[in-house]
């Protein structure tokens, strides 16, 4: 049996091609059975685990400005505050805990005093949510269970490994980083947010080689901090995950057979010659 898990991977305004993303994946009748996201990919992923399609979770985000979900925050971590962030998640789905999705639902973190991943698979998605999103230097750390959390693109963006760990067995992985050119920053907001790409870039490079099925939208023409850009990020998104997956195979491939052989073989302590 086929559990179909779908990684969604980081990148900030550039999360709205997730949404297209979607609608190509509903559109070919793809079902999801579980659910991983880091950063905005996990803010897409829980409205999507908790039953919101892709023209909701479109409805939600379009109207969205940068002002929209943060706060000038004075604290000693960070510039802004992202907790509107959590008030419109709130508003959209109610208060809820990951537990409780329709969807089984894991989101990335990274403990800010150990750079250890945290995996958040209960309590408050709000305050998840918000921990996954809280880029470094730009939000306020959030703190949940005495740990301070920031931003999950540190450790994993595209949350792959973690998906096959909560028991999907195909993964469609979404890169947004993957064919992104950066400009010259502006302000800066610019200047921190292309750094901490540049940080995370290189890694996420390995950890999507471990995803059955890889979807890499073209957005090298959009901005990730421009919140106008929305409506064309949404359309490329559904465009390049439509001409993708038009080349999906959903049965078990052969690296993923020998993968599972092997592990059996481990389990009941088999061993194989070498030739």
């Amino acid at each position: 049996m086929k559990n179909i898990g779908l990684a969604l991977g980081g990148g900030a305004v550039l999360g709205a091609a997730h949404i297209g993303v979607l609608k190509a994946i509903e559109e070919k009748g793809i079902e999801i059975k579980f659910i991983t996201g880091t950063s905005i990919g996990a803010f897409v992923a829980a409205l999507y685990a908790f039953g919101k399609n892709w023209n909701e979770i479109n409805d939600i985000t379009s109207e969205l400005k940068w002002m929209d979900i943060t706060s000038i925050s004075l604290s000693r971590y960070s510039l802004l505050s992202n907790e509107k962030f959590g008030a419109l998640l709130k508003k959209h789905i109610g208060d809820k805990n990951i537990e409780e999705s329709n969807i089984p639902l894991a989101v990335i973190a990274t403990n800010a005093a150990t750079g250890e991943k945290v995996i958040l698979r209960k309590g408050s998605v709000a305050k998840a949510i918000m921990a996954s999103t809280c880029i470094p230097g730009i939000f306020n750390p959030v703190v949940i269970d005495d740990n301070m959390l920031i931003d999950g693109g540190i450790v994993e963006n595209v949350p792959i490994n973690t998906l096959r760990k909560i028991g999907a067995n195909f993964i469609i992985g979404v890169d947004l980083n993957a064919n992104h050119n950066y400009q010259k920053p502006g302000n800066i907001l610019d200047v921190l947010m292309n750094s901490f790409h540049f940080i995370m870039q290189q890694a996420a490079k390995l950890q999507t080689e471990d995803a059955d099925f890889l979807i890499k939208p073209d957005l090298s023409a959009f901005d990730r901090t421009d919140t106008t850009q929305i409506v064309g990020l949404i359309e490329k998104g559904y465009e390049d995950a439509l001409v993708a997956l038009e080349k999906i195979d959903l049965t078990p491939s052969q690296n993923w057979v020998v993968k599972a052989l092997n592990a059996i073989k481990h389990t009941l302590g088999i061993t194989t010659a070498e030739n």
